[in-house]
């Protein structure tokens, strides 16, 4: 076992400074989440310097209602995640619905905890947010993506949507989880 994989993994809140890492974090996470369920033209297109840009603007602008962190391991980041309310609306819920709208993790450290702990933070913040649901969007077919968030509680509530990547339709379901 290498030095990195027993070092733990920490969780902190993301700073401007860390757009960069982040964009590629989530950029080579799309690459090979989406391989096959995405246009190959769309993925090889997304480029960390616009990703990296947009991040700095939308933290600059997001709502402090809204959290995002990075996980690191022996000095590097290494998953990123970021959880607020939905825009979705509350829905029936008695208590402010959120959602957990990213959780990435780099391609060659998934299956080594950092997803798992990155949901254990998000989940927290949520229930400190005094959110009484997490809801999330998957790619119907990222079964990988779609085993983790089974086994971190979430379940699909029956609801689809649609995005198109380059003219190709992507369905997605929603997962919701209720938080007590």
């Amino acid at each position: 076992m290498t030095r990195e994989r027993r070092a733990p993994v920490r969780v902190r809140e993301m700073g401007e400074g860390d757009a960069e890492v982040v964009a590629a974090v989530r950029v080579r996470g799309w690459q090979a989440a989406y391989e096959g369920l995405m246009p190959r033209a769309y993925l090889d297109a997304l480029s960390i310097p616009e990703q990296a840009a947009a991040q700095r603007a939308r933290l600059r602008r997001r709502s402090p209602a809204v959290l995002d962190l990075v996980a690191e391991r022996a000095g590097t980041v290494v998953g990123w995640a970021c959880v607020g309310p939905t825009p979705d609306g509350p829905g029936p819920a008695p208590a402010p619905v959120g959602e957990l709208f990213a959780l990435y993790v780099t391609p060659e450290r998934i299956g080594t905890g950092i997803g798992r702990t990155l949901m254990t933070a998000a989940l927290e913040h949520a229930r400190k947010a005094g959110f009484g649901e997490l809801r999330l969007w998957v790619v119907r077919g990222n079964t990988r993506a779609r085993r983790f968030y089974a086994r971190a509680g979430f379940t699909p509530d029956g609801t689809e949507q649609t995005d198109e990547m380059d003219g190709v339709p992507v369905p997605e379901l929603r997962y919701r989880r209720m938080l007590g």
